[in-house]
């Protein structure tokens, strides 16, 4: 009997077609599974430990899900949850649940699987040569661990089926993998191995995969020689073409994929377009190997204050980069002289919008904006000092003349005040691997009974 898992969307806060998640629940699912967040959006959620989400549309939306597992009488299970995976992220989402639970009066028994990890068990692994490098990756020792504030890792399909096994209504997890929380139950009853990862990864963002990418809904039939894929909102459809692209999702090798424990390689794997709107996938291969888990740290880095202006005048526009490296120059002069800081001590970054705000000095494109605006990024070791050196880049933001012997120009600012206090910048400061003889020794498991 295949293993049905039932995906409403790519991510939680992402949305979801409600007629097609009902048709879906309608179908006798085993199993709701959504990923909660990833590192697209940088290491301030890690950094911070906060979901870059509303939790008004997270409290919507999971709200929704909680229903649909009630109707289904299946296991709800989200993965990274709040945005990326951290501990108090996960008694976020928690807090979240018990609050709706109380709102429907549904009784439930909840599992939190934390990802995180103390600086000590990252340390001692790396003394007895269980760190390994990813690339890119920094150098990391004993001082660099101590300064992150969060630092978690991606769980696999074993500690969601720990999860599973303790019969928990819903499933709150840390940071994992997007492929395990998919995987995890058709691996646990037996299905093949090389389907299941392979079906998981074209799934883990919804129906990207689908000629209705916003429409969220899919659902996937596990058994013992592959998977079937189908999109369930009206006019959605799969394709060979579709389903196997998505290998080269966020992927840089679009035949193999590691996950904890081995990789996925779907060098042999057949797509066969059952009808308009399912394929099915078969040949793939799962290849065990050793058991390690991705670590990902961020680190506070500094604070920042940032300042737009808006160039107009045509011949500024057209020499933008000309005036913001004469600025620049400038600006160190004047913060040396009038502030008596170092260089050192600060960064300023302009970016011109409209030219090269996006990639700054590796745009290798030119087009002809009517107007460029300028973003000054200030960082400095806090932000009384980020802040300051806004203030005094303000007028030169405004005014700076292009040569000494022209009228002074005027700018234009966006809004008032035109600065910005961003408060504390976070960079990411692993990208590495730690080698486990237990999959669980690196994560915690609580089960809470939670009365109607």
């Amino acid at each position: 009997m295949p293993t049905r898992i039932l995906i409403p969307s790519g991510v939680l806060c992402l949305g979801f077609d409600h007629i097609a998640l009902a048709r879906g629940v309608a179908n006798r699912p085993d199993l709701i599974a959504i990923d909660g967040g990833s590192t697209d959006s940088g290491p301030a959620s890690l950094g911070a430990g906060q979901s870059k989400y509303a939790r008004s549309v997270t409290k919507s939306e999971w709200r929704e899900l909680m229903l649909a597992r009630a109707e289904a009488g299946v296991p709800l299970v989200i993965g990274t949850a709040g945005t990326c995976g951290a501990d108090a992220c996960v008694d976020w989402m928690y807090e979240i649940t018990v609050e709706i639970a109380a709102e429907l009066g549904q009784s439930l028994r909840i599992a939190r699987l934390y990802s995180g990890q103390p600086t000590a068990r990252v340390a001692k692994a790396m003394q007895e040569g269980r760190i390994r490098r990813l690339f890119p990756a920094p150098e990391i020792s004993a001082e660099t661990l101590a300064q992150m504030t969060n630092i978690v890792a991606l769980a696999g399909a074993e500690q969601i089926q720990a999860a599973i096994n303790t019969g928990a209504d819903i499933i709150i997890a840390g940071r994992t993998t997007d492929t395990a929380i998919i995987a995890a139950l058709p691996l646990l009853r037996g299905d093949h191995a090389g389907g299941a990862w392979h079906g998981a990864k074209v799934a883990e963002c919804g129906a990207l995969c689908s000629t209705n990418p916003t429409s969220g809904v899919i659902q996937v039939d596990f058994d013992e020689s592959g998977f079937t894929i189908e999109p369930l909102a009206e006019g959605a459809q799969c394709t060979p073409h579709s389903v196997s692209a998505h290998m080269l999702y966020e992927n840089s090798d679009p035949f193999i994929l590691y996950e904890p424990g081995g990789h996925l390689d779907v060098t042999k794997t057949r797509y066969q377009a059952l009808d308009a709107r399912r394929v099915r996938a078969t040949g793939s291969e799962w290849v065990p190997g050793r058991y390690t888990v991705k670590l990902e740290g961020a680190r506070h880095a500094g604070y920042q204050t940032t300042l737009i202006s808006v160039l107009r005048d045509a011949h500024y526009v057209a020499n933008a980069q000309t005036w913001a490296d004469k600025l620049h120059g400038f600006l160190d002069a004047l913060i040396s002289k009038r502030m008596g800081i170092a260089s050192d001590s600060y960064d300023l970054d302009f970016r011109l919008i409209g030219i090269n705000s996006a990639l700054g000095a590796m745009e290798n494109r030119q087009g002809s904006p009517v107007e460029v605006g300028v973003l000054l990024i200030i960082t400095a070791e806090t932000q009384a000092l980020a802040s300051e050196i806004g203030k005094l880049a303000n007028p030169h933001m405004l005014h700076y003349p292009l040569t000494e012997n022209e009228e002074l120009p005027t700018f234009a600012f966006p809004y008032s005040p035109a600065q910005s206090d961003r408060g504390a910048l976070y960079e990411f400061g692993l990208n590495h691997v730690m080698e486990l003889d237990d999959p669980m020794s690196a994560f915690r498991l609580e089960v809470t009974e939670v009365p109607a």
